[in-house]
């Protein structure tokens, strides 16, 4: 890709900020065109109805004061069946379509389509100044996540990435215990997931021929992606591990395990990226990602914290075991383990749950700090209650999108296997490498825009 391309979309228009203030009234006040909403409930559109999208339209749909009212999918076989629950909701295939035809009616909208259709579907949200949940990692690129950023900043609408244990009670207990110093200053951090996504195997398939199912919309599916004919190795679900699409386990997962130390010590932005991986090919393997990683990311010391060194493990790399650890204790397959000068934590998949100390007698001895973070309801009710407060809620964008940033950097650090990747997060660019700064921005097929 050439640099001018990079640089060009209106994605680069702005870096990562503070969220600016919410001078909008809860839109839950306003019916279509500015009068007093009758029913008092928010009007939810939601793109992307089956997979992840059928479990948040179970959580928002569920809410008494929620009016499901469109239902948007490429696949007419889902939206058939979403449809069977929510009658009423009118019933779209483009998101388009649907906000041309119905802008004035939606308040908010939910996004759980694949990675690679998450930013135009929330970009044309948010333009329409409607309130946005969209399912983790938030984008496809690191361009793509910052024009969402200064996008939600501008048009002050209220978001929420979809990593849910943002919102539990064990993620606000492990930021109290760190903050409380119970294993003294944190250095360095292992956080990983055990599960598989690469399609090395499955490469030599795609020069197969396949006729597109009469219930999907192909082209709609592939938005901005650039072509590729139909294959079922892409979806349903499979599309994770296919590069043009998904983000691998790292995409689908840091926003899940590496949420609690991001909050917990203000991490920010790494100053260097590295990726190891065995037995892929960077080239030959470009469709997919590898079956195992190990990445290092090196986060500089920020106010009161020293440097910390984050570990990401996927796949077929597990997580090390600490020699201050009881041999008897089972590492987390899909979790996280936080090192300090004192002792260390343990911590499970979704916000920090099956939270424990190390050595165990440190736990034992532990006496515990009162509780300073205010506890949540849900992640769906925090999104839905903060837009009717005319507050942001817990996992807004700017909270989000640079955590979601971390595991997209991760991607182009497989890419560029071995090299230490030198990241000037205020740019927005690497500064050592000019093929990976090719990989931030990749470009539309026509005629998609940002």
């Amino acid at each position: 890709m050439k640099k001018a391309t990079v640089l060009s979309r209106r994605a680069f228009l702005g870096g990562v900020g503070a969220a600016g203030g919410l001078a909008v009234l809860p839109r839950r006040l306003l019916a279509a065109g500015g009068a007093p909403a009758p029913s008092g409930k928010l009007n939810v559109a939601c793109i992307g109805v089956g997979g992840r999208g059928h479990d948040n339209l179970q959580g928002i749909g569920g809410e008494s004061a929620v009016n499901i009212v469109a239902l948007c999918d490429v696949d007419a076989g889902r939206l058939e069946s979403a449809a069977k629950q929510f009658p009423g909701a009118r019933q779209h295939r483009d998101f388009r379509r649907m906000f041309d035809e119905m802008e004035k009616g939606i308040d908010a909208v939910a996004v759980s389509t694949p990675d690679h259709t998450h930013a135009v579907a929330v970009m044309a949200a948010i333009r329409r100044r409607k309130h946005v949940y969209c399912e983790k990692p938030l984008a496809h690129s690191v361009a793509e996540i910052r024009a969402i950023m200064k996008a939600a900043r501008d048009q002050k609408v209220i978001t929420q990435l979809g990593n849910q244990g943002h919102s539990s009670d064990s993620i606000r207990m492990l930021c109290e215990w760190i903050w409380d110093g119970a294993i003294g200053p944190v250095h360095t951090v292992h956080a990983g997931c055990g599960m598989v996504y690469s399609k090395i195997d499955e490469l030599a398939r795609l020069k197969e021929q396949h006729a597109v199912p009469a219930t999907l919309d192909y082209d709609l599916w592939l938005g901005p992606a650039q072509f590729r004919p139909y294959h079922p190795a892409y979806l349903p679900g499979a599309w994770r591990g296919w590069l043009p699409f998904g983000t691998g386990v790292i995409g689908d997962w840091v926003c899940h395990v590496v949420d609690p130390v991001f909050w917990a010590l203000d991490l920010g932005a790494p100053a260097t990226i590295q990726a190891q991986a065995r037995g892929y090919d960077p080239a030959a393997h470009a469709d997919t990602c590898p079956r195992g990683t190990v990445i290092k990311y090196v986060f500089p010391a920020k106010g009161r914290r020293g440097p910390v060194t984050l570990f990401w493990y996927d796949g077929t790399e597990k997580l090390p075991r600490p020699p201050e650890m009881e041999a008897e204790r089972k590492i987390a397959e899909t979790g996280a383990i936080v090192l300090g000068e004192r002792g260390g934590i343990m911590y499970g998949s979704h916000g920090a749950g099956g939270l424990r100390i190390f050595p165990e007698e440190k736990m034992r001895a532990y006496r515990q700090p009162a509780k300073t973070l205010p506890r949540v309801r849900g992640h769906h009710q925090d999104w839905l209650q903060a837009i009717r407060d005319g507050r942001q809620a817990g996992s807004n964008f700017d909270y989000g999108g640079p955590l979601a940033e971390l595991a997209l950097l991760g991607v182009i650090a497989f890419r560029m296997l071995g090299r230490e990747l030198k990241w000037d997060a205020l740019a927005a660019r690497f500064t050592n490498c000019p093929e990976a700064n090719a990989c931030l921005n990749p470009p539309y097929r026509k005629p998609w825009t940002l």
